[in-house]
């Protein structure tokens, strides 16, 4: 197992992806799934040697010319497979989107040995689709209306992205939460076949940090020592530490105010902040809305900036002038 870095500071640092894995980013509506896919499709294509292919199921045909213009601008069209049903189109058509692209990523795979990158937006309305097709055949619903063939449709679709003797497969898939609903059966059933789990909170979102992830709910495999080392999951697990603090500190903060915290608590907190607004990062994708350039962050430099926060080496430093940056030298060396 190989991780892969993504260049996005809060999913390297806390939520790995790994080569030859399956990565999903979970979240409800407008919390900007998409957003993440088409940046880790950017910074991912450049370097990729393989094959890019692209589902597209049951989502807007904007977005799909939006990606199609991303992959010319890059000049990548002609190693990208896109495939597409969009939402206006019928259940059998939606249904069958993900499967057909799979077929095409096979291919590409096994026939003509390449390693391919697969993404899927947006996983749920390919179950969508599948309930929509099981009520035409006349089945009897499951859980929350659900198909009664659930777990075999998504199966039918993950268990076949994996890594053979030919060639790799990665993939990463957009997974939409109804109602921000965690418990919803499509949901825990997704969670079952995924390496790395990248959730996106709308609570994050509201406060203005973007990417808006949660790191106390994303998980992954690939976070362990065998794979990202013992000074990777050391840093990592402290970020997690000072975060989770910070939280349980939020009723006394806004209750009683910062300065009826003891002076440890108060550092605690600062630290915290500056932790949260050094994973932000512009991105490539949304430069023409934010006029904000891009960023490009090694996992290496994440783990230096992230360590630095902990150790107190950027406590004289402004909270502000570590929102919406790169790496850390950025704001050291002016």
């Amino acid at each position: 197992m190989k991780v892969y870095e993504t260049g996005i500071k809060v999913i390297d640092l806390f939520c790995p992806f790994v080569q030859g894995g399956r990565a999903a980013v979970f979240g409800g509506a407008g919390v900007g799934k998409t957003i993440v896919l088409t940046e880790f499709i950017h910074n991912a294509v450049a370097g990729f040697k393989g094959v890019a292919v692209f589902a597209g199921i049951g989502e807007r045909s904007r977005e799909g010319l939006e990606l199609w213009g991303e992959m010319r601008r890059r000049g990548v069209l002609d190693r990208t497979a896109l495939v597409f049903g969009q939402m206006n189109e019928t259940p059998g058509a939606r249904f069958m989107v993900g499967e057909a692209a799979l077929s095409i990523a096979e291919y590409f795979r096994d026939d003509l040995g390449q390693d391919v990158m697969f993404v899927v937006d947006n996983i749920y309305r390919h179950v969508q689709a599948g309930m929509e097709v099981s009520g035409l055949l006349g089945r009897l619903p499951s859980r929350v209306g659900y198909q009664p063939t659930l777990a075999a449709d998504l199966a039918a679709i993950e268990e076949r992205i994996t890594a053979t003797h030919r060639g790799g497969m990665l993939s990463v898939q957009a997974v939409y939460v109804p109602a921000d609903d965690y418990g919803d059966p499509a949901v825990t059933h997704a969670f079952w076949h995924i390496d790395s789990a990248l959730v996106l909170s709308r609570a994050v979102a509201a406060e203005g940090y973007y990417p808006a992830v949660d790191p106390l709910s994303s998980v992954s495999k690939a976070l362990d020592a065998t794979f990202v080392g013992q000074r990777h999951c050391d840093v990592a697990e402290d970020a997690r530490r000072l975060l989770a603090r910070h939280e349980e500190l939020r009723d006394v903060i806004s209750m009683l105010g910062v300065d009826e915290l003891s002076p440890e608590d108060r550092t605690l907190v600062g630290r915290a902040k500056r932790l949260r607004n050094f994973l932000t990062q512009p991105f490539f994708v949304t430069e023409s809305f934010t006029a904000l350039q891009g960023r490009w962050v090694s996992m290496a430099d994440t783990l230096e900036g992230v360590a630095a926060i902990l150790e107190g080496r950027c406590d004289a430093l402004p909270e502000d002038s570590l929102f919406m940056m790169g790496a850390l030298s950025e704001v050291l060396h002016g």
